[in-house]
């Protein structure tokens, strides 16, 4: 949440608001999301994920 606020401009709350928000909505929808364990802490670990061609949803570094 820390860095999608900062890729954002806002603060983690928020994305934690509008995830919270959104997610019934993809679900009336069909739409279900399993949790993540990714964790990625700056927008490098994510252009490296990206990178790789991974889709597997688990941090290279």
């Amino acid at each position: 949440m820390d860095l999608l606020g900062q890729l954002f401009n806002t603060i983690a709350m928020t994305i934690s608001r509008a995830a919270r928000d959104v997610r019934p909505l993809l679900e009336a929808h069909g739409v279900h999301l399993p949790a993540s364990t990714a964790r990625f802490r700056t927008p490098d670990d994510i252009a490296r994920f990206l990178d790789h061609g991974n889709t597997n949803l688990e941090p290279t570094c």
